[in-house]
């Protein structure tokens, strides 16, 4: 069942953080007409109890590149992931449900195997027809897929005449379907549609951007954003850093923070990065004023006082109208923006204003022309919340794996395609 695709292709390798991924094959140069497209997506999508899709962003993503194989003649095999059924069956963590949704969304019937190796996925694969999509069950429910099992891997490439890897929410993992089975596709591999997408929005931040260029990033802590302000500061302009990590730097400069969350143990690292920023000369811009709460709670009593002047007992929730209003110059007066994290506690009411605020100035910024990348599960949540993400460049599917590529990594997902 090997393609002659695969020996239309040669391989490019370049800097993940630097330049854009370049494969030879691409969806757009490829002829998928009489072939079968084993097709990495992720169909990781919520449900309610009754196994009805909630969200159905991740399934809408994949179909330009399920319908551009099907309209060359060619038919897709869909394998995905959902939830974390720990290599045994689930099946409260079944396909099918999502594989009727996606009927729906295609306009045409899919097809289902109840496994994705074994008897029925061998013979439905075999049996597909041009035009036709088989969703394999859940990649998951084997062991031998998170540990990238070389054999489950092969078994799974037999499906298969070309490899599309359109999954990058799990381009970071290397599994067997996201890395490994790209081994036995040595010249008929290639990103979908959704991934390219991806790759080429982080080339346009990362790589040579138009400037200035202005990174916001926010959340809660400074621990799970040490790496990629590292990597920013050799890209960016401007850095603006909100959500609850700001209190650590502030705190690093001397400021009173009250009961705010801090991570004691970065306050080296945090004073680290401003020292780097200035050495880098990159403009730093840290809250200089915050709305305030005496509980965590969406009914706490709000009050609003100068970051660096906290009261006993108090928490920082959020930043307050002045710092709203630098920031907010600073994304206006930007060419290239990327966004990662909220500026505060944006799922309750009282401290949602700063996030709303970014989120609008993005917005503005990008209808003036402004490039602008939304990255991580919390940003790309706000500006859906608040109806902006069609007002956005590109707002990413990935979260964990967008955080590892700012960060600088190689992505096994993206390397085992460009490889």
């Amino acid at each position: 069942m090997q393609s002659d695709l695969r020996e239309q292709r040669t391989t490019i390798n370049v800097s993940p953080t630097r330049d854009t991924f370049a494969p030879m094959l691409t969806m757009d140069t490829t002829n998928f007409a009489g072939k079968k497209a084993l097709v990495r997506v992720d169909l990781n999508v919520p449900q309610d109890a009754n196994g009805k899709v909630t969200d159905d962003s991740r399934a809408r993503a994949i179909v330009r590149t399920v319908n551009k194989i099907l309209s060359d003649g060619g038919s897709a095999i869909l394998m995905s992931h959902l939830g974390r059924p720990k290599g045994k069956v689930n099946p409260a963590m079944s396909l099918k449900p999502v594989a009727e949704h996606l009927a729906v969304l295609l306009g045409k019937p899919v097809l289902f195997a109840t496994d994705c190796v074994g008897a029925d996925a061998k013979a439905k694969a075999a049996a597909l027809k041009p035009g036709e999509v088989l969703v394999l069950e859940n990649l998951r429910f084997h062991p031998e897929e998170e540990a990238g099992d070389e054999a489950f891997s092969k078994t799974l490439s037999e499906l298969g005449d070309v490899y599309v890897n359109d999954a990058f929410g799990t381009a970071h993992r290397a599994h067997a379907s996201t890395t490994i089975v790209a081994k036995f596709f040595p010249t008929a591999k290639l990103f979908g549609y959704l991934m390219q997408a991806e790759i080429d929005s982080v080339g346009k931040v990362l790589g040579d951007p138009q400037r200035p260029m202005t990174a916001i990033v926010g959340g809660s802590k400074v621990s799970s954003k040490i790496e990629v302000l590292e990597n920013l500061l050799s890209s960016c302009n401007e850095l603006i850093i909100g959500g609850g990590m700001a209190n650590t730097f502030v705190k690093a400069m001397g400021g009173q923070t009250g009961a705010s969350l801090v991570e004691e143990d970065l306050l080296d690292t945090a004073r680290g990065i401003i020292e780097k920023a200035k050495a880098k000369g990159v403009k730093l811009h840290i809250p200089t004023d915050a709305v305030v709460a005496d509980a965590f709670a969406e009914t706490a009593n709000t009050d609003q006082c100068a970051a660096d002047a906290v009261p006993d007992g108090w928490m920082a929730l959020d930043i307050g109208p002045k710092s709203i209003e630098a920031f907010r110059a600073a994304i206006l007066g930007s060419r290239t923006i990327l966004w990662n994290g909220p500026m505060g506690v944006f799922e309750m009411k009282p401290f949602q204003q700063g996030t709303i605020a970014i989120a609008n100035a993005v917005a503005e910024a990008t209808q003036k022309g402004a490039f602008s990348l939304v990255g991580g599960g919390d940003s790309v949540a706000a500006v859906n919340q608040f109806g902006l993400a069609d007002k956005i460049s590109y707002v990413s599917t990935g979260g964990g794996a967008m955080l590892e590529y700012l960060e600088g990594k190689v992505l096994p997902g993206i390397a085992a395609v460009q490889g």
